[in-house]
């Protein structure tokens, strides 16, 4: 498994100033995604317990409100077990902090997925240009959901975050 990039300040990807990783390679390619240089398996940095330790490292910082977790696709089955490893390690370090992913799967055929135990919140479904809007808070497309993961799973139904 391999990333990309490591923000150790990002405002654009969930509330707060929060500590956000791309994680590296996608199958989906999205028309005008704002990441293609995420699409390959083969590129980027190699994923492992020092990264790890770096990202919880970054995350101690007061100011840090939370961590973010896009791609690339962090779901993709080839980087399934490093994602849950990291948002597990960052619950078990940070249970007061918000965990925040992106993925371009929907939430329905993951939701069994070990890693929804320490997710917060999750924007789903794959970036669509035809319904780009620049508005939109979190999200690309206006067929991505942004889902409060907890109350999802207390309700056994999808609960949009507000």
């Amino acid at each position: 498994m391999r990333y990309n990039l490591i923000r150790k300040m990002d405002i654009a990807d969930g509330p707060g100033v929060r500590v956000s990783i791309f994680m590296q390679g996608c199958q989906f390619h999205c028309k005008n995604c704002f990441n293609p240089e995420t699409w390959d398996f083969n590129g980027g940095k190699e994923f492992n317990d020092e990264v790890i330790e770096k990202v919880l490292q970054l995350c101690k910082k007061d100011h840090i409100k939370g961590l973010s977790i896009l791609g690339g696709e962090p779901m993709n089955p080839v980087n399934r077990e490093g994602t849950t490893k990291l948002a597990k390690k960052f619950k078990e370090n940070f249970p007061d902090k918000n965990l925040w992913m992106w993925t371009g799967f929907k939430y329905e055929d993951l939701k069994d997925e070990e890693v929804f135990k320490y997710v917060d919140v999750l924007v789903d479904g794959q970036y669509k240009d035809e319904l780009h809007d620049p508005t939109l808070k979190w999200k690309g497309s206006a067929n991505q959901r942004v889902i409060d993961i907890k109350k999802s799973r207390e309700n056994n139904e999808i609960v949009i975050f507000n």
